[in-house]
């Protein structure tokens, strides 16, 4: 079961950073636990842009943030993109779909409406985080 992988989008890897006792961090403890997370430097670099900004500084702290990207980096599955499609209307959303098509991932996981409502793309699974926990088995 260690070789299944999981690109999940910034939106829940935030939620679970904020809320170590939610699901969503439930899902990404399970994910990193029986797998691995797939980044690419696109992917990455969202997500630490967003975890950095000035809105979570009541919640998380710096070093906490230093420290989750550090283990996130060394753990990851990362891959290289360099021409993304079209897929989704939000265009920033494109480069997941794409590291999860050349990652060959196993889901996509997002609560971005963006990415939920996209056009299908062979190959890839997108689902919510609720569709995932349900899928993975993970009690709600």
């Amino acid at each position: 079961m260690t070789n299944l992988r999981w690109v999940i989008d910034t939106n829940v890897l935030i939620s679970a950073a904020l809320s170590s006792k939610g699901a969503p961090a439930k899902l990404v403890h399970y994910c990193l636990e029986h797998g691995a997370l797939v980044f690419s430097a696109a992917t990455f670099e969202e997500l630490r842009t967003r975890l950095y900004k000035p809105k979570f500084d009541p919640y998380i702290t710096i070093e906490f943030r230093n420290q989750l990207l550090h283990d996130f980096n060394a753990s990851a599955v990362w891959v290289e993109i360099s021409k993304v499609g079209k897929y989704c209307r939000d265009r920033d959303d494109d480069v997941f779909i794409e590291t999860a098509l050349q990652s060959k991932a196993d889901l996509l996981i997002s609560g971005d409406q963006d990415l939920l409502t996209a056009k299908s793309v062979k190959n890839v699974r997108i689902v919510s985080p609720a569709q995932a926990a349900k899928l993975l088995g993970l009690s709600p």
